[in-house]
This record gives structure tokens, C-alpha cells and sequence, in this order.
């Protein structure tokens, strides 16, 4: 049986990395829409990966529990790209805590009871987690630890104390690297390791749609007074995505890289800063 990695999220960021960990390897390549996971798979089997596609909702148990048992079926699960989102621009914030909060813990759940000894799971997270307050104990050990389907019904998540669909967005991503400090410990019983990555802004369709809406002149004000003075690409995150996949991040679990040109830095200590 052929090893599977598995991709949630046909974008370009869980495209880069699978190039990177999927050499003689059986990928599964699941997205809510299949047209585009049929897309990606057409570019990835060019470049001579054996490639396999499925629809998957996030946000549906039976969907993300079918999808499970389809990689189970083909071989042991080695790897797991979690890529799949939705972004302020595109959602209201429900949407955004269903899709990026409590679609990543059932991800996390449901693969942590198939991953293969030495196998490792990545979970694209976002610097907006990193700009968020500092939460409480109680608020932080809820969103790594309760079960995923009274996720959405914790009171600080309520529409009340979600103002907008930024800050929706920052306590999913927020609550994605703690889900992974969490969940790492468990995916650690079966000898298998859990990172996530924070990307900053990466020129993909999904940030084209962000630098086009509202929201626009604040990124590129970002971009403009960052370390860095750019957007990243998907090959750098691609990049980082293989070492903590590979046998050089086999020392790296229940972590969060922060991968963003220094705009988070610029944030809380530069002049990005808000106060």
C-alpha cells in the first residue's frame, strides 16, 4: 500500500508544500470544491506526483470523517497539509469560526486517530492570530481543549462578543496554534508530530481578494513598513512546511512558526504599532 499524503485545501500554499514531502507517495487532495481540487491535481500529476481527489467540507463531521476513512483506505497517512480557510473578506464571522476554527479541530481530531508512527500534520494558521490580546487561561485552554463540537457554543465566541469578521478571524487562528499545542500531545501517542505555520500575507488568489477589499490600504501599509518590505510566496512557506515535515523538524511538535516579514514585530514594537 502507498503511503498517503493528505492535502486539505487546493491553494497554492498546500500545493508548495506538497511538492516538497510527497515523492513516491500517494496524495489525496480534498477541497470543498472539486473543480478545484481536480485543478491542482492535473498540475501535480504533471510534475509526476500520484494524485487522487475528493470533495471535503471542513465544517461537516460526516464529511471530514468520509474523507478520513477514503486516506485510511488508500495507505498509511504519513503527512497531513491542513490548508483550507476562509478570510475576513470572504465571510461573515460565523462562517469564519465554523470553517477556520471548528473545521481545523475536527481535522486535527479525526487524522489523529489514523496518522502513522513517524508521520507529521502541518496546519496553515495566519500572523492575525498574532495580533490578537493576550486571552485569559481559561479562554486559552478552551480553545485548545474542548471537544470540537462545543467549540462554536463557548460563550467568548458567541456573536455578542465576536464583533467583526476580523476578529472572528483572529480567535480561529489564535485557537488553531493552540488547538495544534494541544492535539500534538495526543498525535505524540502514536509517535507522530503536529506544527502549525502563521503565515504573513502570501501572494495567493486568496490574499489577491484581501490587497482588492476593504482592508487593501491597511495591508499594504503593513507590507510597506515590515522588516521585510514584501508579500511572501507560497514557496517559502512551502519551504518551512518541508523542514517541519521532514526529518530535520523531527525534534519540532506542538509549535507555531511565525512567518511574516516582521509585520507582527512592526505591530506590537514598531510603527505599525496601534498605540
Amino acid at each position: 500500500m502507498s503511503s498517503v499524503i493528505v492535502v486539505i485545501g487546493a491553494g497554492s500554499i498546500g500545493q508548495a508544500i506538497a511538492r516538497r514531502v510527497s515523492a513516491g507517495k500517494h496524495v489525496l487532495l480534498g477541497d470543498v470544491r472539486r473543480e478545484q481540487a481536480d485543478a491542482a491535481a492535473d498540475v501535480l500529476a504533471d510534475a509526476g506526483f500520484e494524485v487522487s481527489t475528493a470533495t471535503v467540507d471542513v465544517s461537516s463531521r460526516e464529511s471530514v470523517h468520509a474523507f478520513t476513512g477514503m486516506a485510511a483506505a488508500i495507505g498509511p497517512v504519513r503527512g497531513v497539509i491542513h490548508a483550507a480557510g476562509v478570510s475576513p473578506t470572504q465571510a461573515s464571522p460565523e462562517t469564519i469560526l465554523k470553517v477556520d476554527l471548528y473545521g481545523t479541530a475536527l481535522v486535527l481530531e479525526a487524522f489523529g486517530n489514523v496518522i502513522a508512527p513517524g508521520g507529521a500534520g502541518v496546519v496553515i494558521s495566519s500572523q492575525s492570530g498574532h495580533r490578537l490580546a493576550a486571552l485569559t487561561p481559561e479562554q486559552n485552554k478552551a480553545l485548545a481543549m474542548t471537544p470540537a463540537d462545543e467549540l462554536i457554543g463557548l460563550p467568548m465566541l458567541q456573536p455578542g462578543a465576536v464583533a467583526d469578521p476580523l476578529h472572528a478571524y483572529q480567535l480561529s487562528k489564535r485557537g488553531n496554534a493552540l488547538r495544534v499545542m494541544a492535539e500534538a500531545v495526543r498525535w505524540g501517542r502514536r509517535g507522530a508530530r503536529l506544527n502549525a505555520i502563521s503565515p504573513g500575507i502570501i501572494i495567493t488568489p486568496l490574499a489577491r481578494d484581501e490587497l482588492a477589499g476593504p482592508r487593501g490600504p491597511g495591508y499594504r501599509r503593513m507590507l510597506s513598513l515590515s522588516a521585510a518590505g514584501r508579500a511572501g510566496t507560497p514557496d517559502e512557506v512551502g519551504a518551512v512546511g518541508a523542514l517541519l515535515m521532514g526529518p530535520d523538524g523531527a525534534f519540532i511538535t506542538g509549535s507555531d512558526i511565525l512567518m511574516d516579514g516582521g509585520v507582527t514585530a512592526a505591530y506590537w514594537y514598531g510603527e505599525l504599532s496601534p498605540a
